[in-house]
């Protein structure tokens, strides 16, 4: 159970968790210490007066109770001794009258063992502790002793336990914050590397002190890690650019010969087969052409140009330039756009190029004739870029898979398209540090681009 408590814990809640349980052991600690010094020199105390009052109570070999002048003549010579020189002795009378002694009680004791305090009015004294027996024939003997040999030593002896007490619990306070502030930090460094990574930055590494000690060690193979994954990344990034380059330039001379032949056929099934030819060829170089741009995106080089600009008109300019092309389909486009404050810091061409791929998605899988929704509303997250539909939508099930590249579903296979303009949105996203969602538009489907605030 504790186990279970302890994982579930932040590094934040473990701290306090422990803190506070120190705190709770060092002040039970000093009040225990407290309350056992206090109880043994009561008891110490106690046997002091009870040997005392013994001694003046003590009665000779074959006499009856001392006599009053016995008792005087004890006490008297007890109050001159050096060590019971700082006791007090007084004798009462069965009237309560004082019959001797060398201090006065501005009370009746109860007998037996009592405590005394400052309000008891006995000169010199501010805590003790009293003994109250029968000294025979109705009388008296009260002695009395302080527990506090110097004036005022409770409370000095309290200031005692506060300084080393107090600068204990300062001493780990400050021990344990420093500690969470270093591991806090660090921790801090390596989430800051992680988030540049999945920014695109695959360069960025979590920095080595050169301490060589667990955070070192835990940083240094965390980088080897990620020098690993680069090179692996960069292996891949550099076949994937090279194909797609290297397959251009015969796709484009290809298409030049097609072209030609079209133009040049002499039957019209001739131009007819050219013409299709030449239509999957440019359906092939418009794929690599999207496969270069998701790379040049995700390799976090376009971040260079970041700048600010107004994300509500280019909303608005943007579905503005799509509405002849919707009406053509027979869609009509709605737009909505909050306007605020909030500026955005962003590549203006590629989020230009990121509405214009939604809206156009929205043209091809909408329902006939339907209506194509563009919105722009603040969220507490910051901006939220929505395109909604009316066709069939996608399935939950189904949006991992929309997601992928060329992850086209079975409704979109009779369709145009190669399956990389939602990845290529999902790029987008992620390069301003944003994401994707995509949603039930009750019915049809909407994609919904989150890009934080600048």
């Amino acid at each position: 159970m504790i186990a279970r408590v302890i994982r579930r814990l932040s590094l934040r809640g473990l701290t306090l968790a422990v803190l506070a349980l120190f705190l709770i052991a060092t002040i039970a600690t000093g009040l225990s210490i407290l309350a056992a010094n206090r109880v043994t020199v009561a008891q110490l105390v106690d046997r002091r007066i009870a040997a005392i009052a013994d001694v003046v109570l003590e009665r000779d070999a074959g006499e009856g109770v001392p006599a009053t002048a016995t008792l005087l003549a004890r006490m008297a010579q007890l109050a001159g001794e050096r060590d019971t020189g700082d006791v007090g002795l007084v004798l009462q009378g069965a009237d309560g009258r004082v019959l001797g002694g060398n201090i006065r009680l501005r009370r009746l004791l109860p007998p037996g063992l009592s405590d005394l305090r400052t309000r008891d009015g006995i000169t010199g004294l501010s805590h003790g502790r009293a003994l109250v027996r029968d000294a025979g024939t109705g009388r008296r003997l009260t002695v009395v002793a302080e527990t506090e040999p110097l004036d005022s030593y409770r409370s000095a002896r309290t200031r005692i336990y506060l300084i080393g007490f107090g600068s204990i619990i300062l001493i780990v306070v400050g021990g344990i914050l420093a500690f969470s502030r270093l591991v806090g930090r660090r921790i801090a460094e390596q989430r800051a590397t992680v988030e540049a990574i999945i920014a695109g930055d695959i360069r960025h590494r979590v920095p080595v002190t050169g301490s060589a000690d667990e955070f070192d060690r835990q940083a240094a193979a965390f980088n080897r890690m990620l020098d690993r994954i680069g090179e692996l990344m960069e292996a891949m990034r550099g076949q994937s650019h090279d194909i797609a380059h290297d397959l251009r330039t015969p796709l484009a001379r290809l298409r030049a010969q097609l072209a030609a032949m079209a133009a040049e056929a002499s039957r019209p099934d001739q131009a007819a087969r050219a013409t299709d030819a030449l239509a999957q060829c440019d359906t092939l170089l418009a794929m690599f052409a999207a496969l270069l741009r998701i790379a040049e995106i995700e390799s976090g080089h376009r971040q260079a140009g970041f700048a600010p600009f107004d994300l509500p008109a280019l909303v608005e300019d943007t579905a503005t330039m799509m509405m002849p092309v919707a009406e053509e389909a027979g869609h009509q486009i709605m737009v909505a756009v909050e306007r605020s404050a909030i500026s955005f810091i962003g590549d203006r061409q590629l989020l230009t190029q990121t509405l214009v791929n939604l809206i156009g998605n929205a043209i091809k899988y909408g329902r006939a004739a339907g209506t194509i929704r563009v919105t722009l509303g603040v969220t507490q997250e910051g901006w939220t870029l929505s395109v909604a539909d009316d066709g069939p939508g996608i399935a939950a099930e189904d949006h991992a898979q929309a997601l992928r590249r060329f992850g086209r579903l079975d409704q979109a296979r009779s369709a145009t398209g190669h399956g990389l303009g939602l990845p290529l949105v999902d790029a987008v996203a992620r390069l301003h540090h944003g994401r994707l969602v995509l949603g039930d538009a009750a019915p049809g489907l909407i994609v919904s681009l989150i890009l934080p605030r600048a």
